[in-house]
């Protein structure tokens, strides 16, 4: 049986065109192919902005993107309707409960949160929120840096009515958690299902979360997102 860090690389690199992956304090990431719309590194905030339109109020601390908690979650300019996402995130050490989210359209919701040797539960950490589990906890310590790839494709629409739901995979720190999963609906506080296509959102809920190496590659309206294994799991 291949592992599924290994089935992973091979997952990204066939959508993406990549070759590698390296090791990143702890987080498992995917070399940036050649084709990414870098959207975070380090240096500026130039591809996000706030609710309202405006330059965001985050702040780059060592190169990393931090939550200025109550100023508002940030959205990308740019709108993209299929693709894969690679992100890394830090939860800060001594908190309790730090929590955020990306929000894929603004509608559906990966979660961010310390569910580390936490009990399972419908809204922990990669879980797509309050809709399923992931099916394996494979969160880190706070402090440790962390990785999501994220492979989405958007709902079909026939005007207003939904003729195919959205689907999504997502890999945590390596491991394959959610396998071509059926969105049926928006998460949460997302917004509400329609045709047009919406921002991606990074959440503030209050905590100072860390963010790095965020990029993104547009993929064709693919058939499935399926990881072509039986056992996804790491041990």
């Amino acid at each position: 049986m291949i592992p599924a860090v290994i089935v992973a690389v091979m997952f990204t690199c066939f959508l993406s065109g990549c070759a590698h992956t390296v090791s990143s304090g702890h987080a498992v990431v995917s070399k940036m192919p050649t084709n990414a719309i870098v959207l975070f590194d380090g240096t500026n905030l130039d591809k996000f902005e706030d609710a309202g339109g405006k330059p965001v109020k985050w702040k780059i601390v060592d190169g990393t993107l931090e939550v200025a908690p109550s100023t508002g979650s940030i959205l990308t300019k740019e709108l993209f309707e299929n693709f894969h996402m690679h992100l890394e995130y830090r939860i800060p050490e001594g908190t309790e409960n730090s929590n955020s989210g990306i929000y894929i359209h603004q509608r559906y919701e990966i979660q961010i949160l310390d569910s580390y040797k936490k009990e399972n539960s419908p809204g922990m950490c990669a879980s797509l929120y309050r809709q399923k589990m992931p099916d394996f906890n494979a969160c880190k310590a706070p402090g440790q840096w962390q990785s999501y790839e994220i492979f989405f494709r958007a709902a079909s629409w026939d005007g207003d009515r939904k003729v195919k739901n959205a689907r999504v995979t997502v890999i945590h720190n390596g491991v394959l958690v959610h396998n071509n999963v059926e969105v049926m609906n928006k998460t949460g506080v997302g917004a509400k299902e329609g045709p047009n296509l919406r921002p991606i959102l990074l959440q503030d809920h209050g905590s100072k979360i860390r963010f790095r190496n965020i990029w993104i590659v547009k993929t064709p309206n693919e058939d499935s997102l399926r990881v072509p294994i039986e056992d996804s799991h790491v041990s």
